[in-house]
């Protein structure tokens, strides 16, 4: 397994961090699994899949989780901070800056189209860890049946996961006695 020291957790994350405020999720899929290979992308969905049920921001538990399997305890702390230092600094100035100039309809304008984007970015990472999926299509039962729960059926995200998961952890089983 590689290794990772906490300097080089930090930087990684700070780089993720800094990349994308309000969605940093496809930024380390994109930094974890496709620019680092820290993980690989089925690696990646079974920690995010972890990361999601456990209370707590996903990115953050997700920081944690990176950090504590490459480093430790140290790995986990240094992998958060640099999540989160650089951005919390961006937002109280940002903060700052709102307050004063919120009434303007050009910071309006501005705000709806930075939520657009971050719509399209969660997006296209949802399609990128489908992708993976596609290795083992009995899995995309689940998927079909979360997202028909979650959207149509407008089911919380308690009762999906605890009626999803016997299936999911029946395939995975199954997936896991192919390889």
């Amino acid at each position: 397994m590689k290794t990772l020291t906490p300097k080089q957790l930090f930087i990684g994350f700070s780089k993720i961090g800094m990349s994308g405020f309000g969605g940093v999720l496809p930024w380390a899929r994109r930094t974890i699994v496709e620019r680092e290979k820290w993980l690989s992308s089925e690696e990646f969905n079974a920690m995010l899949g972890i990361c999601q049920i456990v209370p707590g921001p996903n990115i953050v538990n997700l920081a944690v989780c990176v950090g504590s399997r490459f480093a430790g305890v140290r790995g986990a702390l240094a992998a958060t901070l640099g999540l989160m230092l650089g951005p919390i600094a961006i937002v109280i100035l940002l903060g700052i800056l709102y307050e004063h100039y919120s009434y303007m309809p050009i910071v309006q304008g501005m705000l709806r189209g930075v939520s657009a984007v971050g719509v399209g970015l969660i997006a296209s990472t949802g399609f990128k860890m489908m992708r993976s999926e596609f290795s083992y299509p009995p899995m995309l039962i689940v998927v079909v049946f979360t997202v028909l729960a979650a959207s149509y059926f407008h089911l919380g995200l308690g009762w999906v996961v605890l009626m999803a998961s016997p299936v999911a952890l029946y395939l995975a089983w199954k997936k896991a006695d192919k390889l």
